[in-house]
């Protein structure tokens, strides 16, 4: 069944969408929508040139992260990457999806001789060369790939990553599962429904209609990502819940959200390529992909807790009045404090983790 209209197909993206849908018979689910709205070649919303990342919208951006925030969230991660180098006995640092390059300067600044590598995945063009620019004095010890090594040894970062990676659509109408994906109606994209055999991880009590997300992609880059990398530990930052939450009953309108120009809406299906499209992390599905894969699980806890185990009070207390204004949002449970969660894996043998050291929550998961 088709649902609302969307936007007009009247951009270069949209038309390739367009494409997509006629050699897919007409309707394509919502994980390959969200991919070429994303990341299709020099017109995806992270291919493409916009600024997307900036403390203000006057600058031209969507949206704001950590590292914009303030320097002391990249100082404090820092303390866990650095103990995580010397418990593995290695010294290169991967960053998935680096952004502005804000947290690679950051971690590259704090961590010094250290670090003899800085490896950075990612797909954007032109987020590159803002990298490039950002991290010209560690010039000598970055380099930037398009995917995975073969093997891998060192320490993976990834801040607001995952939440980036396509999901699947699925909606609970009149008692029925569907898979939500996109179709063409009149000059515009509208939802459309077809009957699955797909269901979320665990039953959603009630019989209420339930529009949700199952996260294949992600689960599956951990997997990989396990699978290559020998020895060393990794640690993902984003905002989401455990499965429990995630998937509970009152959650029935899902958590896909677009960002642009600081504000949020719930409707990727206009301005398509011009605005972030995002979904919540299932941290039991990350953390269980990665422990099916052979990792070991290091902890799990909301950000706040993981930035005050690593040091993120007392650099506050020397820091100036605007800095630790900045620095208070990272922690403060009505901003990032409480959504945001960690989790993090060792590969090759695990160790009581300084992020983890007090209000770890695996149990949780």
């Amino acid at each position: 069944m088709n649902l609302e209209q969307g936007a007009p197909r009247a951009t270069p993206l949209a038309r390739i969408i367009d494409a997509a849908l006629k050699r897919d018979g007409g309707w394509l689910p919502f994980d390959r929508f969200m991919a070429l709205a994303l990341y299709a070649p020099g017109l995806g919303y992270y291919a493409n040139a916009s600024r997307k990342f900036g403390r203000m919208p006057a600058s031209g951006s969507d949206f704001v992260t950590a590292p914009e925030l303030t320097p002391l969230f990249g100082r404090a991660l820092a303390a866990q990457v650095g103990e995580a180098l010397a418990k593995t006995g290695t010294d290169e640092v991967w960053e998935f999806g680096a952004g502005s390059g804000a947290l690679a300067l950051q971690l590259l600044d704090a961590l010094g001789d250290r670090v003899a590598r800085y490896r950075i995945v990612d797909l954007s063009g032109t987020l590159r060369e803002r990298q490039q620019r950002t991290l010209h004095k560690h010039a000598a010890k970055v380099e930037w790939l398009s995917e995975l090594t073969e093997s891998m040894n060192g320490v993976v970062v990834g801040n607001e990553v995952l939440d980036a990676m396509p999901v699947q659509l699925l909606a609970r109408v009149r008692g029925q599962w569907f898979e939500r994906g996109v179709a063409a109606q009149g000059e515009g994209f509208a939802w459309s429904d077809r009957p699955t055999p797909l269901r979320p991880p665990v039953d959603i009590e009630g019989a209420h209609d339930y529009l949700t997300e199952i996260h294949p992609q992600a689960e599956a880059f951990i997997a990989t990502l396990a699978d290559r990398l020998q020895r060393g530990a990794a640690f993902f930052l984003d905002y989401g819940f455990p499965e429990s939450e995630y998937y509970h009953p009152q959650r029935h309108m899902g958590t896909v959200m677009c960002h642009r120009g600081h504000q949020a809406d719930g409707d990727p299906l206009s301005d398509v390529g011009e605005k972030d499209i995002t979904a919540h992390v299932n941290f039991t599905g990350v953390a269980l992909a990665g422990q099916n894969a052979g990792l070991e699980v290091l902890g799990y806890c909301n950000q706040a807790r993981f930035l005050i185990n690593a040091g993120l009070v007392q650099m506050m207390e020397a820091a100036s009045l605007a800095e630790r204004s900045m620095a208070a949002r990272l922690i403060h449970e009505h901003e990032m404090g409480e959504l945001f969660k960690v989790v993090g894996f060792a590969a090759g043998g695990a160790w009581d983790a300084l992020g983890f050291a007090e209000g770890d929550r695996s149990h949780t998961l």
